[in-house]
């Protein structure tokens, strides 16, 4: 049987990449990890599968696992990526934005990155398993104030006083919770940017009203 052919790089001829350097430098790790947990905790139940059991899946290493992901909990809400794209949405909106645009603005982040037509059904089935377990559902609740609190943040370093910059972060989170419970319902084809604005808008009026 042939041994692997070797790579040519100028002055190395000698270089072969092993197994565990490929498997390291797969550019779609964290999403293989992420839907092999996805399949198993439906499978088995969140439970009954082990780090282990969702590398293998994934045809990857316990190690690189750990690379990605602290623990099988985090596997499923892709660290600070999330918080990132929203503080960035907010830092990005205009100078003049008030502070529910900045928020919008964010949304629209959100929906254009990570929430997109592509990703629908995929984020349904995650939202399903969370649903099932105490465990990922607590989770998803300090996931969710963590958010809060880094969008108040990040609207206080524009300049937002402290209890407006609280407010807004609060509608806006509750504008993404209703959001991503219409946007997962597979039956419904708007983007999530258009209902997280309605919903932020409807919101947005019925404070007024109280």
């Amino acid at each position: 049987m042939m041994g692997p052919r070797p790579v040519t790089i100028p002055g190395r001829r000698d270089l072969v990449p092993t197994l565990s350097q490929v498997a390291r430098w797969q550019p779609n790790t964290r999403e293989r990890l992420t839907v092999a947990a996805l399949d198993l905790f439906k499978e088995r139940g969140y439970d009954n599968t082990t780090v282990i059991d969702i590398a293998e899946r994934a045809g990857l290493t316990k190690s690189t696992f750990f690379r990605h992901f602290p623990d099988k909990r985090e596997v499923l809400f892709g660290g600070d990526t999330m918080t990132g794209r929203v503080v960035e949405g907010i830092t990005a909106a205009p100078a003049e934005a008030t502070p529910l645009e900045a928020v919008a603005n964010a949304l629209d982040a959100v929906g254009r990155d990570a929430f997109t037509p592509a990703r629908r059904e995929f984020i349904a089935r995650r939202r399903a398993v969370i649903a099932a377990n105490p465990e990922l559902r607590e989770r998803e609740a300090l996931k969710g104030l963590g958010l809060t609190a880094s969008m108040a943040g990040a609207l206080e370093r524009r300049g937002v006083p402290d209890l407006t910059a609280c407010v807004a972060a609060e509608l806006g989170a509750l504008a993404w919770k209703i959001a991503y419970e219409r946007w997962t319902d597979t039956a419904n084809g708007e983007e999530f940017s258009a209902l997280a604005r309605r919903t932020l808008g409807e919101l947005q009026a019925a404070s007024a009203l109280c």
